[in-house]
């Protein structure tokens, strides 16, 4: 009955412990109410931010969540401003222009990126409080939450001579020598195992050093010839189970079952660790209702001892308390955290578990945040106290970092071998300070250096020197803390050189300049003559600076005319260039690069033609091609040539690969411009094609309508067409067989009719040979053009109607209401 009374008394206390600790985690993960915004570093608040995202928050719906949870409007407040200031320099960070040069001396635009760290992982995003952490880290909490750090028991080590023998538990006895058997032994419920032979021999509460000599004892009696040629060997075969009862402030209080071997570490990272309001320093393993023990974690993780991490045995309670003192580390110290404070430790203690100040920490004087009655105080600990201060409940201690400032240091910039900081030493000149920094270099500009001087209010002045003076000891200045020297380059002081190349050249552009630069030189840095260069005539432009300002007629640029060497030799005018000069190189005035023409369709021999002659025409290429052939339909024949004026292409360009480049990417463009109306689009490029009567043109060659071919025409001839296209607006768009008797409606009709939306008056129709007709208005009728086999009849779509909304209507008639009131008023005041 007392058995009974005490199982369900622990049963209870569990469920209570197990309840508490479940309201209390509740209200960890709900309350944000002690969250103090300052203590978190930037990295915390990209890794919330992060989070949010993956989540699919904005910052707003965010900062609505932190108000949920309890967090101060000041915090919140706060964690705005340290969102946006990330955001701020998040978006500041974006590639800038780079302008260098390249091996020839060629000036090129590049682009140089800020780096950027790697994504954080968010892999376990979800699964957890976006909030966890903006709170205060519990030193050691993360210990027994890692999934890599399980301390379960290796069941594969050598027996352990201290191993308590229970129930359950298998003995394998081994004897070798003049005798050799092998027994495996269960130990029954009594603890008693039974040696053939032998006979029944307790072991039970007994370890493996007491049972092996037990054992030996009663085989010597039993005729085995111990320790005389006979030796005898006790190890563990299959360990037992035991059940470990784990109450206090643990994540999952309970009742465990472990192997025999397992550690109070191995019990409590199967219970998910003690809560944040557990102990991690008291720990009480409970053993026949006596504590045997007390575990502290931060000995095994600040000094890596498990002398309290004992074996545990059945029925054993381990128990997490409360815990009683903890303070807080924030600052420049290595592990910011909450720390447990035991009695009689010191402050001292408590740096040490936080692994010691930063390099750039302040360690004369911390800051402590005391608890004092109904507010708090803020006292500082100086460095000589902290092995004798005693850390008290609610203790907040801020390391600060060092002033960023400099008691020695003077800084040289510019045109030296070595700029950087150097130590002011006492007496340190200017010309020492130059001397430090090895010297000036070539390109120093010797006329004037200046010394940026910190006064005493923290304003700065200029002194200015004369760097020759300087070097020659003329003058000799003595410098003070925090002096910046700088010594300029000549090619600091002016704009940089540059000359520029056009024409005919195979790498036209800009280049950087050099002294003595010939026209010869800037030709060979731009790759050489192009293809078709004239060599003569090259012309450069230079600037002027005594241009009349008072004449009409002045003088912009001086333009000289050279002639180089077809083979770049130095030739004898040797015509030497100067910075900022425009070299253009021309072509040969009879030079001309082939030009292509194509024929398709119905023509003897289909294919591309080369233009002989400037003039020739559609009629001549029709010739060359051999005719048309006898199912030719010559009243279709199209002639396609690139819309210049639409895509807005130079066809002037010498680079025809270059004019197709722009021709394709001007093409993209307009289509991404017409991505709502594939309508458009193919208007676009119809805009390609040029009406043309090519049998007029062949009836009468060389007449107005017989066109100049141009590079890229493409003149198709197809066959005789038998269906007439009906495309938009009409309810089933289709290819219409063609009937000479059908009218223009009649294709429509055969088509669905039109459209609910179909603007019948703005029907058109393109013929084969690519003219457009479209429809005219004569009184109330619409005069459709006439249908040739082979053409496309389109009906657009009617533009939207705003229409006469109520409340259009109603501020229509408000208006004129007040209108009328007005004129009334008018009126009776005129009486």
């Amino acid at each position: 009955m007392a058995k009974t009374s005490f199982l369900i008394f622990l049963f209870v206390a569990m469920f209570c412990f197990g309840a508490i600790n479940h309201v209390s985690a509740q209200i960890n993960v709900q309350n944000l109410s002690s969250v103090n915004i300052d203590d978190v570093p930037d990295q915390q608040i990209i890794q919330l931010l992060q989070q949010a995202q993956n989540s699919g928050l904005s910052d707003a719906e965010l900062i609505r969540q932190a108000q949920s949870r309890g967090m101060s409007s000041a915090q919140v407040q706060k964690l705005q401003t340290r969102i946006q200031d990330i955001r701020s320099k998040a978006s500041g960070k974006k590639a800038q222009a780079d302008t260098t040069e390249d091996a020839n001396g060629r000036i090129v635009t590049g682009r140089k990126l800020n780096y950027k760290p790697d994504s954080l992982d968010t892999s376990d995003a979800n699964k957890k409080d976006m909030f966890e952490n903006l709170r205060p880290k519990i030193f050691g909490a993360d210990l027994f939450k890692n999934k890599n750090s399980s301390f379960e028991p290796n069941l594969k080590l050598a027996t352990p001579i201290n191993y308590i023998i229970g129930p359950d538990d298998q003995l394998n006895v081994n004897v070798y020598g003049n005798s050799s058997v092998n027994w495996k032994l269960e130990v029954s419920p009594e603890g008693n195992i039974t040696i053939p032979n032998v006979g029944v021999i307790n072991v039970g509460g007994k370890t493996i050093e007491q049972a092996t000599s037990q054992i030996k004892n009663r085989l010597s009696a039993s005729n085995y010839a111990i320790g005389h040629g006979t030796n005898v060997q006790i190890t563990l075969g299959n360990i037992r189970s035991i059940k470990v009862i784990i109450v206090g402030q643990v994540q999952k209080p309970g009742t465990y079952t472990l192997p025999s071997l397992a550690t109070v570490f191995n019990a409590l990272y199967m219970s998910g660790g003690p809560t944040d309001n557990g102990s991690l320093r008291q720990i009480e393993i409970i053993r026949n209702n006596r504590i045997i023990r007390h575990l502290d974690v931060y000995d095994f993780i600040v000094k890596g001892s498990q002398k309290d991490n004992i074996s545990l045995q059945d029925q054993d309670i381990v128990r997490v308390p409360t815990y009683r003192t903890r303070v807080q580390l924030i600052g420049q110290i290595k592990i910011p955290a909450l720390f447990e404070v035991l009695p009689g430790e010191t402050l001292d203690n408590i740096l040490n578990y936080a692994g010691g100040f930063t390099d750039s920490a302040y360690t004369a004087r911390i800051k402590v945040s005391q608890i004092s009655d109904q507010q708090r105080k803020i006292t500082d600990v100086v460095e000589a106290d902290y092995k004798n201060y005693i850390p008290l409940r609610g203790d907040k201690y801020t390391i600060e970092s060092v002033i960023e400032r400099f008691e020695n240091r003077v800084v040289i910039k510019g045109a030296v071998f070595k700029p950087g900081d150097y130590e002011l030493q006492n007496g340190l000149t200017l010309n020492q300070l130059i001397a430090n920094a090895a010297g000036l270099k070539e390109d120093a500009f010797m006329e004037r250096g200046t010394i940026t001087r910190l006064k005493s209010d923290n304003s700065t002045e200029i002194i200015g020197f004369n760097v020759r003076d300087a070097i020659n000891k003329t003058v000799n200045i003595p410098l003070q803390r925090e002096d910046i020297v700088t010594i300029s380059s000549i090619f600091d002081l002016r704009d940089k050189y540059q000359i520029i190349i056009n024409g005919s050249v195979r790498n036209p552009g800009k280049f950087a300049f050099s002294e003595n630069m010939k026209v010869e030189d800037l030709i060979f840095k731009a790759g050489g003559f192009a293809e078709g260069a004239s060599t003569k005539r090259i012309e450069v432009a230079r600037r002027i600076s005594d241009a009349d300002p008072n004449s009409k007629n002045s003088s912009v640029a001086q333009v000289f005319s050279v002639n180089v060497d077809g083979q770049l030799k130095p030739s004898e005018a040797n015509f030497v260039l100067q910075p900022f000069d425009i070299v253009s190189v021309y072509t040969l005035p009879g030079f001309e690069k082939q030009k292509t023409v194509k024929v398709e369709g119905e023509v003897m021999y289909p294919g591309s033609y080369t233009i002989k002659t400037k003039n020739e025409k559609i009629s001549d290429l029709v010739a060359r091609a051999g005719g048309l052939t006898a199912s030719a339909d010559a009243e279709g024949g199209s002639l396609k040539r690139e819309n210049i004026a639409i895509l807005g292409i130079d066809k002037r360009k010498a680079d025809t690969l270059a004019i197709a480049r722009e021709s394709m990417d001007r093409i993209s463009r307009l289509k991404r411009t017409y991505k709502d109306s594939t309508r458009n689009e193919d208007t676009v490029m119809r805009n390609n094609f040029v009406g043309i009567n090519l049998p007029k043109i062949l009836k009468t060659p060389g007449s107005k309508d017989d066109l100049l071919l141009e590079d890229g025409d493409i003149l198709r001839i197809p066959k005789q067409q038998q269906i007439v296209r009906v495309n938009g607006q009409v309810l089933y768009p289709s290819a219409v067989v063609y009937d000479r008797s059908k009218s223009f409606n009649d294709f429509v009709y055969n088509a669905g009719g039109y459209g609910p939306d179909a603007l019948r008056r703005g029907a058109y129709v393109v013929y084969p040979n690519g003219t457009v007709r479209g429809t005219r208005k004569f009184l109330f009728f619409n005069n459709h053009p006439s249908v040739k086999p082979g053409s496309e009849i389109y009906v657009p779509k009617k533009s939207e109607s705003k229409g006469n909304t109520a409340q259009s209507i109603l501020g229509f008639t408000t208006g004129l209401a007040s209108l009328g009131a007005i004129i009334l008023g008018i009126l009776s005041l005129n009486k």
